[in-house]
């Protein structure tokens, strides 16, 4: 035995109980007439002419009927005589390559198949206008070559920073549509420059290129789809912030603060940009304008990434502890591109790590300062996108039972490891 393992191997671990949180928990019933009911306003409608050709974003994010939303958009083209293909809005993901960008979409289940017309894939942009300033604005150059583009994304609040238009279309056109040139550009001045340059980008690419309509979705906590709205171009500016508000006022926490120890299962890009959602955990980058919370647990690890995520490991970094499963998963392609492209790079770092699961979650309590080790916090989560379910340590239990947004629902138990100390 390592003795760095041997300084950790006395550790015990509480045991821990299995809880919900409730959340708002309205949600669409039938996400397919809702779908359609949007699609069928007649200025929507109006926007399809036959033979014209349509490209349809489709972004790094899998909310829940993201496959139902862009099927439906497809056949609406089709039945109004347009020519419909869908295609990778998405930054640098995927390792910045056509290929890469085609199979996180297939890992997200958007296919020919699953979607019903053709999935073209390419990292050439080209040039539509010029800001004020002069720097040119590009998007991509199969979509700019089409007649008519319609976009499609979540609406949420950015990780990274606050405006009217965070995470939604507006930021679609300024970054998806841009491809990994437009994340590079609009990721120049940092994090204190990126909402104002979603803002210009987006409003530039709004007025110039040739967008049919966007379609927002919002979710609820349990991700969910709440609502679906087809905006038109001079709408999506000014009822996204609208939306964007429902869509912070619906969004999952963690009700339990001033953790001793967060466990967190899953980091992945498809969970959230940076592996993970900041505002769950009170984890924040350096200048980030909530960054003084102090409401961090004082340890957190991480244990895996997520399967679509395709070793993108972003947020590895600044947990204090991962797993050696982690690291052997990380993809240097995947995870560079990002960080060459955002220049954030402590996304990126690689924290200590321990071969087992048990032995980070051990080094994590071994490290503690000021915590009172016979009553420990602890709180174990799958990812900080579901949060419905998690589990608590004992020391939580009357704090749980005080809140009428949780429910006990098992016993207290040890945590399940195996033979070798892992938990799957």
């Amino acid at each position: 035995m390592e003795k760095y393992v041997e300084l950790i191997s006395n550790i015990e671990i509480p045991p821990m109980a299995e809880v919900k949180q409730k959340f708002c928990a309205d949600y669409i019933e039938d996400p397919v007439a809702a779908i359609k009911e949007q699609l069928g306003r007649k200025e929507i409608i109006a926007a399809i002419k036959p033979g014209m050709t349509v490209a349809i974003t489709a972004g790094s994010r899998s909310p829940q009927h993201i496959v139902e939303v862009t099927r439906e958009v497809v056949t609406f083209v089709k039945e109004h005589g347009g020519k419909p293909f869908v295609f990778p809005a998405m930054g640098s993901h995927g390792g910045a390559t056509d290929e890469g960008q085609a199979a996180f979409l297939r890992a997200i289940g958007i296919t020919e198949e699953s979607v019903g017309c053709p999935i073209r894939s390419s990292m050439m942009v080209t040039h539509i206008a010029d800001l004020e300033d002069g720097r040119p604005v590009y998007i991509d150059k199969l979509a700019n070559e089409a007649d008519g583009i319609i976009v499609i994304n979540r609406i949420k609040y950015h990780t990274s920073f606050t405006a009217d238009h965070e995470s939604g279309l507006v930021k679609m056109c300024a970054v998806g549509l841009g491809k990994q040139y437009g994340a590079e550009v609009i990721h120049a001045k940092g994090l204190a420059g990126l909402g104002p340059e979603v803002q210009v980008f987006g409003k530039k690419v709004l007025s110039t290129a040739k967008i049919l309509f966007g379609f927002g979705i919002i979710e609820n906590a349990y991700h969910q789809s709440y609502e679906f709205r087809a905006l038109l171009p001079h709408e999506i500016l000014s009822d996204e912030p609208i939306m964007l508000k429902k869509a912070k006022e619906l969004s999952p926490k963690i009700y339990f603060e001033h953790l001793d120890v967060l466990i967190i299962d899953q980091l992945g890009k498809d969970i959230a940009g940076p592996g993970f959602d900041p505002y769950v955990i009170h984890q924040f980058f350096y200048g980030h304008p909530a960054n003084n919370e102090g409401r961090r647990a004082k340890r957190i690890a991480a244990l895996d990434l997520s399967e679509a995520t395709h070793g993108c490991a972003l947020g590895g970094g600044v947990m204090d502890f991962i797993t050696k499963r982690i690291v052997d998963k990380f993809d240097r392609n995947e995870t560079y591109c990002n960080i060459i492209t955002n220049k954030q790079v402590e996304h990126a770092r690689i924290s200590p790590y321990f071969d087992t699961d048990k032995q980070t979650i051990q080094a994590c309590i071994k490290t503690l300062l000021d915590s009172d080790m016979e009553n420990l916090k602890i709180v174990r989560i799958k990812n900080t996108l579901t949060l419905g379910k998690i589990m608590i340590s004992p020391a939580l239990l009357e704090e749980a039972k005080s809140n009428p947004n949780i429910e006990v629902v098992s016993d207290f138990k040890p945590l399940p490891f195996d033979e070798e100390g892992n938990l799957f």
